[in-house]
C-alpha cells in the first residue's frame, strides 16, 4: 500500500502530541486501558522530530497524570520474524516447544506506570517484519506473548516517497492504524528549541531563515541536509565543541550541507556587532539595533542568556530594555521568557511584564513558576 499523506491529518508535532497525549491522559483519569485507543502511526520525512515527539507523549502523560511513563523503543527494520515471537526451546519434559518471551514483552503492569511501545523506523522494516507486526497493532500479541493493559502502541516511519528506507505498507497492516503525518513546522520547532537549550546562533539563524529548518529533497540524493534534526546536531557541536563557526565549518556541513553551513557562518558574524549581553541585563544599556538580521540574533542571545542568568533585577532589566525594541521582537522574547522555567518566578511582580501579559489574555495559574 502506497501511503497518500492526503488520505489523513497532517499536524505539526506540538499539535500531534498535544492530540495524543491528552487523548491517553482523558482515558487514564477515566480509568481505562490505553489499550481501547487504537495504534498509532506517525508519517513523516527524516528528521521531522517523530521520535522526540513520542518521548514528549510520555512526558505529557507523566505530567497530567502522575503515572511513571517508560518508553520501550523497538526498531523492527533491526528484526527477524522469529525475534518478535521469541527463541524456542523445549519445555520441562522436552514433549513441547515453548517460546521464550522477547525482551519488548518484558514490561512493568504496576498501576502507577504507563508504558509506550514504540516501534521506530516501521516503514523500514520488510513486509515479513511489518507482517508479524499485525497483533501486536491490533491483537497486543505475538504468538503467546501479550502486551499489559497499560501500554500505548505507536510506530514511525518514513514515507515512501521520501526515498528514504522504506517499504510500501501492507494494506492489512495500515487498516490497523491510526495515521497521522508530521510536519516541520517553524514556530514549533522553535518553542521546543528555547526549552532545550538549542544554540543561540541555531535559533536566531533560523528565526531569520526558516527555510532552512527543513531542506529536504528525496530527488536531490544529498546525505547531509537541513532537517530539525540535523540542527539539533549542529548545536550539540557549537554548544559542546566550539562556538567559533568557522572553526567547526566542516563538521557543520558534515551534518546540515555546505550551503546551509556557510549560511551559518556569514550569520554568526552578526554577533560581534551586537550591544554587549552583560550590559543589557545589568541594566547599562542603551543601544538599540535597527536591522531586522541583528535583532533576531540579539532575541536569541538575550533569550539564552536569560536561560542561565535569572535573577530579579537581572530579568528586570532585561524586560525594560526589550519593551524598546520593535514589537515583533519584543512579543517574541516576552514569550520565549516564559519557557525559561528558571525565569518565570522573576517575571511575574514585574509591571512591564504583567501588564504585556495580561494583554495576551494569559493566565500566571496556567504556568509552573
Amino acid at each position: 500500500m502506497n501511503i497518500n499523506a492526503n488520505e489523513f491529518s497532517i499536524l505539526s508535532i506540538t499539535d500531534a502530541v498535544k492530540l495524543l497525549g491528552n487523548a491517553y491522559v482523558s482515558l487514564i483519569k477515566q480509568g481505562k486501558s490505553p489499550k481501547i485507543f487504537p495504534s498509532v502511526m506517525l508519517w513523516g520525512a527524516p528528521g521531522v522530530g517523530k521520535s522526540q515527539g513520542v518521548r514528549q507523549i510520555g512526558d505529557l502523560i507523566m505530567e497530567k497524570t502522575g503515572k511513571r511513563t517508560v518508553v520501550t523503543d523497538v526498531r523492527l527494520m533491526l528484526f527477524n520474524p522469529v525475534d518478535l515471537r521469541g527463541i524456542p526451546t523445549a519445555n520441562a519434559d522436552k514433549t513441547l516447544a515453548v517460546w521464550l518471551r522477547p525482551k519488548i514483552f518484558m514490561m512493568d503492569e504496576s498501576e502507577d506506570v504507563v508504558n509506550i511501545l514504540f516501534l521506530d523506523e516501521i516503514s523500514a522494516a520488510p513486509q515479513s517484519i511489518q507482517a508479524a507486526a499485525y497483533q501486536i497493532t491490533l491483537d497486543r500479541t505475538v504468538g503467546e506473548h501479550r502486551l499489559p493493559d497499560n501500554c500505548i502502541v505507536i510506530a514511525a516511519g518514513n514515507r515512501v516517497t521520501d526515498r528514504a528506507v522504506a517499504y510500501n505498507m501492507p494494506s492489512a497492516l495500515a487498516n490497523r492504524l491510526c495515521h497521522i503525518e508530521i510536519e516541520s513546522d517553524e514556530k514549533t520547532w522553535h518553542s521546543w528549541a528555547v526549552k532545550a537549550g538549542i544554540n543561540k546562533m541555531v535559533v536566531g539563524f533560523l528565526d531569520a531563515r526558516p527555510s532552512y529548518l527543513m531542506d529536504f529533497s528525496p530527488q536531490s540524493g544529498l546525505l547531509a541536509f537541513p532537517t530539525p534534526r540535523s540542527w539539533e546536531m549542529v548545536s550539540r557541536i557549537l554548544n559542546e565543541v566550539s562556538d567559533n563557526v568557522s572553526e567547526v565549518l566542516a563538521l557543520i556541513a558534515g551534518c546540515v550541507g555546505q550551503a546551509a553551513a556557510h549560511e551559518l557562518l556569514i550569520w554568526s558574524e552578526i554577533y560581534g556587532s551586537m550591544p554587549a549581553i552583560s550590559d543589557i541585563f545589568s541594566g547599562d544599556c542603551d543601544t538599540y539595533p535597527k536591522r531586522p538580521e541583528t535583532l533576531y540574533a540579539l532575541s536569541s542571545e538575550i533569550v539564552s542568556y536569560a536561560a542561565k542568568h535569572h535573577k530579579k533585577t537581572e530579568i528586570e532589566n532585561a524586560v525594560e530594555y526589550v519593551s524598546y525594541l520593535p514589537h515583533e521582537f519584543r512579543d517574541k522574547i516576552y514569550g520565549d521568557f516564559l519557557q525559561i522555567k528558571g525565569a518565570r518566578k522573576a517575571l511575574s511582580g514585574i509591571k512591564l511584564y504583567d501588564n504585556w501579559f495580561s494583554r495576551q489574555g494569559l493566565y500566571w495559574e496556567d504556568y509552573d513558576i
